[in-house]
């Protein structure tokens, strides 16, 4: 139990620490709309052309590129929260810091990998979403309950990115700079969860396997969780798909910080 309030405290501070750049959040309002405006109107331009492609109407597929822009930075699919951190840490040594604190390292960097997405869900995830229902025709749905399988979906979503993210982290341990690893894992970010674009659309045996692969769960699934495509029975197969991602990845995790801290490394001091 006291624990649980550690990780609660630690996930709060860390809401309140990014609440306090406020300049960096309406610039980061501000590129998520203009972003999603040229996408959208490129997706307008492709279903068109291609009306239904990925089984989307036009108005379903905007809907996607907004859903997109409200959880991207929330579920940092471009970059940003804690890897790079981390990472310095592992550099200087100050790692052996955090495995002297009564929490677990996993932990710890969780919570408040948890308290900065749902900072940037409320504060950089709302306004794009709600300027894009000004200019484009969107599918949003009105039922709380759809608004709500949705929440659960990013959350899970979120926990799944994270520990993708911390398994490239902890490559700091081995590697005297990440910073390699770190530009391919928002590469794979990027394409693999539909960002750019749904992976409904790519046909055959390919886009069974980008369907399927950890990075899916972080915004394709909550994505189309909202669009109503998993109703009823289905939903809890999308959820099963991300909460399994989600604890084999952590496990990934653990099993990879226990081999890494057994002998901590102090790289550069």
């Amino acid at each position: 139990m006291r624990l649980r309030g550690v990780y609660f405290a630690v996930a709060a501070g860390s809401f309140r620490r990014y609440a306090t750049y406020r300049i960096a959040t309406a610039a980061g309002v501000f590129t998520n709309t203009v972003f999603g405006i040229i996408l959208a109107y490129t997706f307008t331009a492709l279903w068109s052309e291609r009306p239904h492609l990925g089984g989307y109407d036009q108005s379903q597929a905007l809907t996607f590129v907004w859903t997109g822009q409200a959880i991207l930075a929330a579920a940092a699919l471009i970059g940003g929260g804690f890897q790079e951190e981390l990472q310095e840490r592992i550099r200087t040594g100050d790692v052996a810091v955090d495995l002297y604190r009564p929490v677990d390292l996993q932990m710890w960097w969780l919570s408040a990998d948890l308290g900065r997405a749902a900072f940037h869900l409320l504060g950089r995830g709302i306004a794009p979403v709600v300027v894009g229902s000004f200019l484009f025709e969107l599918a949003l749905p009105v039922s709380p309950l759809a608004w709500l399988a949705f929440l659960v979906s990013v959350t899970l979503g979120v926990v799944t990115g994270f520990a993708l993210r911390y398994l490239f982290a902890l490559s700091a341990f081995w590697l005297l700079d990440g910073a390699g690893l770190n530009m391919l894992s928002t590469l794979l970010s990027m394409f693999f969860s539909g960002m750019l674009l749904p992976l409904t659309v790519f046909p055959g045996a390919f886009g069974e396997v980008v369907r399927a692969l950890p990075w899916a769960a972080t915004m394709q699934v909550p994505a189309d969780v909202l669009l109503g495509q998993y109703e009823g029975a289905r939903l809890s197969e999308a959820y099963t798909f991300q909460a399994v991602w989600a604890v084999v990845l952590m496990a990934a995790g653990r099993a990879l910080q226990s081999l890494a801290t057994r002998k901590v490394v102090v790289q550069g001091g």
